[in-house]
């Protein structure tokens, strides 16, 4: 869906949302976005503004858009396949294109405005889109107010991006391994001694929506 240019700026320490997935992510985003819709629309996010949502699925156009237009009809926020230069806002899902890095900028180091950003650097993991240069863009913004999240998936893309979000305060969750379809991505971050919480997908979109409103990552 297209975004509103006059929609709320995000205050500059707005909290934001990274997911990763590969195998079985698209039928696990699904699954968390509708399950934070059910809180966030019922009582957690009352009157307040969902912190933006950054997703990168191995997955192929038009698969992308697709996707996009499933997570807004089940989570009820607004969901594009990311363009270069657009102002980042509350109540918006941004979805790695094809064939580009997801990334963001802050053009200010005081600024509050965060803006999409496109990279077309050598695939990660073969990848591109890949997790770990969105997560490490993301961790160098957000800092302290990131929570990543490691879904399903083949290989160990994110891992290196949850160590960046890790050292810069942020919060790493992963998806446990009876859940999973793969349990490679998020089994390598929870392998790797990284301070992380392993939790059941159909937990997930619940406990992220009462982060969003303000509570805690919770323990490890």
């Amino acid at each position: 869906m297209a975004a509103n240019p006059s929609s709320p700026r995000l205050l500059f320490d707005s909290r934001a949302v990274a997911l990763a997935a590969s195998t079985g992510g698209p039928a696990a985003l699904e699954q968390v976005f509708a399950d934070f819709a059910a809180v966030w629309h019922g009582t957690a996010g009352r009157a307040k503004q969902a912190p933006p949502f950054f997703i990168t699925q191995h997955i192929f156009a038009p698969f992308a858009a697709l996707l996009g237009q499933r997570l807004s009809a089940l989570s009820g926020f607004d969901c594009e396949v990311a363009a270069a230069g657009v102002r980042v806002r509350g109540d918006c899902i941004y979805i790695a294109p094809e064939d580009a890095h997801l990334a963001v900028l802050r053009r200010e180091k005081d600024d509050a405005d965060i803006f999409i950003r496109l990279m077309q650097t050598p695939p990660v993991h073969f990848c591109r889109p890949a997790a770990d240069p969105m997560l490490q863009s993301l961790a160098g913004v957000y800092g302290a107010n990131l929570l990543a999240v490691i879904l399903t998936g083949m290989g160990k893309d994110g891992l290196t991006g949850c160590q960046h979000v890790a050292a810069a305060g942020g919060h790493v969750w992963v998806q446990d391994a009876s859940s999973s379809v793969v349990w490679g991505m998020p089994g390598a971050v929870a392998a790797s001694g990284l301070d992380c919480r392993v939790m059941p997908l159909c937990t997930i979109g619940a406990a992220l929506a009462v982060w969003a409103a303000g509570g805690t990552a919770g323990a490890a």
